[in-house]
């Protein structure tokens, strides 16, 4: 019987006979159906030999077959087992598992009942409703079909043989007894069987969740490691408070504040109390929302984490009270805020009392504010409400999470109110982020990073209080200032609790490789210069040297120009360079922001209408720096300036950039503008929605900023539309780029009735760059390199940015009110 029990495997492929050689180093043991039926009936009887053992067996050689040989009598239905198999060969299968003695039963869908290899089993277990790939092949599904059947054996079959190498599948099926099988390589389920296991261990226990989106359940493990979402449709789960910090924060960095606020009870309101106990046990949370500071990459944070298991979220006093402390505390110890908001509004049952809360808190908001301190909100699902309608987008960044549900009055609220028709995707992330009222959807697997790296360039931007006296504690991690030293902490160190227990063990490195204290004495040396200079004197050392050697390469004030009118004589000449600065293939600023700045962060909308993409607008590194960057956009692409509406900003373009360059000079950081337009979009609904108010408050704005402000036309510069992102300390062009009142052929259609002199308005205009300098309306032509920009980006990139670090360098030892005279005395020069 021995001989007919076992066939061995060869590593590289088809069947060893063995004979009374020794096997092979690397041979597995394929078992035979009627083998593993004895060893499932009487497992204490029988001494099979694993994998392992049986390569030195000679008495166990090859026999072919899955099936129990002819001779062999058929037995009763022996050890129940589950058989994974639904395709061409289930019916074989099912019959051959039968006939080795054991009791097969099959999985099936309700919409699937009736196929016919199911009547070959000894019973069947229905798994789901609807079938699909991922339901057959979904640990849960089969574990729970194993338990309902009894089986102590699983056969892994089709869809379902991809556990065979899950080990955390193949873990919890020992934990149950059962043994695990699958095909002879996955694909000769009549040859023979491989017994499938795992070394691997895990201390957590059992547990399950089932993802709203799909309904298909994941082990917590699983889910935990992917951020909370769901391993097969994408979805995100809903998490709590717990979740979120765990997930977000530094392992072990959280500390709680503001617990055991008495609870009020305003209204009376009948089974109020005991409904807030009964939420207590069942949550084991105090209140709606949990509040503390902890560290994100090492940057030390406050935060306030909404959770909606408690009450759906809704704000309550207590809710408000423990968000309005956090605020003012951070307030006191100069950190800035993180808001994970979800919440159904305001808690009806404290009346009025809640509806306050709104104002409470966004009296702290504005507390913190003041100070010029950094409130990011991050929306979850759902936030609705007086939530909403307060503190969740009143930060000065506003994110939210994918396919988060974002709304004051709800869906159902509107339909029963006013009968009114809703679109596709209303109140979702998604439709709030083109409609302009958040900066940005972030991915959960995202999320920490992202806010690592904003609060990086908010904290570079605030240490201007490094030396002022502090309250203990307060900015501990002042020193991790550079995109580097943050990219490098969330790779290496400060891991997350979710991480750590559920990922991969991070490497512990050196505390002083993760920021750059070896330079932070050289702040001393800047303080009298202003904020400013202090950020240049903690710029990572090796990439400041690299661009003080392109700096050093100073280039003249003023270009060496031909006599003046020798361009103007030359239309062709001047035709030449608009073709030049239009040239589909130039490099858009998209293109250059790539090239020039690290850690560029995109941050959309205007807050109030829409995001337009002819101009993108973000924060980023330049040499160390933090900066605001704003650039008019016109598209790599056909389907791309279609999209971004071929350069051309509308009214909301231009008051996104507005509300960037508010946000900068709050933190104090430069601006950089890259300008690149025709001109703004002239349509009708461009005027209907303020175009020309948009582009005179941008004006208006830009001359008192209190930062410094460089711009680069890079391309096209048409008319207002230009100047909105050019009313700057110093301006600068490229050498084939053109700046103009209008476009030569409107300046030919209105003074000369005829746009086919183009070419002559453009000499007649004067608006190729040589021309630009000689008026002195500019302070630098920029060499593209050898020829025009988009033969040589990188070059023409490398000459952009060395112009910008030397510009931003010697404006910061500026102060304010300086800053300010010199951009007033430059323009009114003209």
């Amino acid at each position: 019987m021995a001989k007919r029990s076992y066939i061995t495997y060869a590593s590289e492929g088809g069947v060893r006979r063995l004979g009374s050689e020794v096997a092979p180093k690397g041979c597995d043991v394929v078992y035979r159906l009627h083998r593993i039926s004895e060893e499932l009936a009487s497992p204490d009887a029988l001494s099979a030999p694993n994998a392992v053992r049986s390569a030195g067996l000679s008495a166990y050689t090859s026999a072919q077959g899955c099936g129990r040989l002819a001779d062999e009598p058929t037995e009763p239905a022996g050890p129940p087992v589950l058989v994974m198999v639904r395709g061409r060969d289930a019916r074989e299968v099912v019959s051959a598992v039968a006939s080795s003695g054991m009791a097969p039963f099959v999985p099936f869908t309700a919409d699937h009942g009736n196929q016919s290899h199911l009547r070959f089993a000894k019973g069947t277990v229905c798994i789901g409703e609807r079938y699909s790939n991922q339901l057959f092949s979904n640990a849960h599904a089969v574990l729970t079909a194993a338990e309902a059947c009894g089986a102590t054996a699983v056969f892994l079959c089709d869809e379902a043989i991809t556990l065979s190498s899950v080990d955390l599948f193949l873990f919890r099926a020992a934990q149950r007894g059962l043994k695990v099988y699958a095909p002879l390589d996955g694909r000769h389920p009549l040859l023979g069987w491989t017994e499938c296991s795992t070394d691997k261990a895990y201390d957590q226990p059992e547990s399950w969740r089932a993802c709203p989106h799909c309904g298909l359940s994941f082990e917590e493990i699983r889910i935990a490691s992917s951020h909370y979402i769901c391993p097969h449709c994408g979805g995100p789960m809903r998490m709590t408070s717990q979740q979120r910090i765990d997930d977000l924060l530094d392992m072990d960095s959280f500390e709680e504040w503001f617990c055991g606020i008495e609870q009020t009870d305003p209204l009376d309101f009948p089974g109020y109390l005991d409904k807030l106990v009964a939420q207590r046990a069942k949550t084991g949370l105090e209140e709606a929302v949990r509040c503390g500071v902890g560290a994100i990459a090492g940057i030390r944070t406050a935060l306030a984490v909404m959770d909606s298991t408690f009450f759906m979220g809704s704000m309550g006093s207590v809710v408000g009270e423990k968000v309005a402390r956090t605020f003012d505390r951070a307030t006191d110890l100069g950190l800035p805020v993180v808001v994970f908001c979800a919440s159904g509004g305001a808690r009806m049952q404290e009346g009025l009392v809640s509806l306050m809360q709104m104002a409470k808190v966004s009296c702290a908001v504005e507390r913190h504010s003041r100070a010029r301190l950094l409130y990011i909100s991050v929306i979850t699902d759902p936030t609705t409400g007086g939530v909403t309608a307060s503190f969740a987008l009143q930060g000065d960044i506003v994110v939210a999470e994918p396919r988060a549900l974002i709304g004051f009055a709800g869906k159902r609220v509107i339909q029963d109110t006013i009968r009114q028709e809703l679109p596709e995707g209303f109140q979702t992330a998604e439709f709030a982020l083109a409609h302009g009222l958040i900066d940005a959807v972030v991915p959960r697997e995202r999320m920490r990073s992202s806010l690592a790296h904003l609060l990086a360039v908010h904290e570079a931007s605030c240490l201007e209080v490094l030396g002022a006296s502090e309250a203990p504690g307060a900015r501990c991690t002042k020193a991790i200032v550079s995109y580097e030293s943050v990219r490098r902490a969330l790779e290496l160190g400060q891991g997350t609790f979710n991480y750590v227990t559920y990922g991969r063990i991070p490497v512990v490195v050196d505390a002083g490789d993760l920021t750059v204290r070896g330079v932070i004495g050289s702040i001393a040396s800047a303080v009298g210069r202003g904020a400013a200079a202090i950020r240049f004197a903690t710029a990572p050392v090796a990439a400041w040297a690299r661009d003080r050697a392109q700096c050093e390469r100073r280039i003249p004030e003023r270009i060496a120009l031909p006599r003046e009118g020798a361009a103007a004589a030359d239309a062709s000449a001047a035709w030449e360079s608009v073709q030049l600065a239009r040239n589909v293939n130039r490099p858009t600023a998209m293109r250059y922001i790539e090239r020039i700045f690290d850690g560029f962060h995109e941050l959309h909308g205007d807050r109030m209408f829409g995001d337009d993409g002819a101009i993108v607008g973000g924060v980023a590194w330049l040499a160390g720096c933090p900066v605001t960057v704003i650039a008019q956009e016109k598209g790599a692409d056909v389907r791309e300036r279609v999209a971004r509406n071929f350069g051309c900003p509308q009214p909301e373009g231009y008051r996104k950039s507005l509300r960037l360059m508010r946000q900068a000079e709050k933190f104090g950081r430069p601006i950089v503008c890259l300008v690149d337009t025709q001109g703004a979009f002239c349509g009708a609904e461009a005027e209907m929605r303020g175009q020309g108010n948009a582009i005179a408050e941008n004006l208006f704005a830009m001359a008192g900023l209190k930062v410094p402000v460089v711009s680069v036309l890079i391309g096209e510069g048409g008319s207002g539309g230009a100047l909105a992102l050019a009313v700057s300390n110093r301006v600068a062009m490229q050498e084939h780029a053109v700046y103009s009142v209008l476009s030569p052929e409107g300046f030919a259609s209105i003074l000369w009735k005829d746009r086919m002199r183009a070419p002559e308005a453009a000499a007649v205009m004067r608006m190729s760059a040589e021309e630009v300098a000689r008026m002195g309306l500019v302070e630098r032509v920029l060499s593209e390199g050898s020829g025009p920009a988009h033969l040589d980006p990188d070059k023409a990139a490398a000459e952009v940015r060395a112009f910008l670090i030397e510009q931003i360098e010697e404006l910061s030892v500026m102060t304010p009110d300086q800053l300010i005279e010199q951009r007033h005395r430059r323009f009114a020069a003209f």
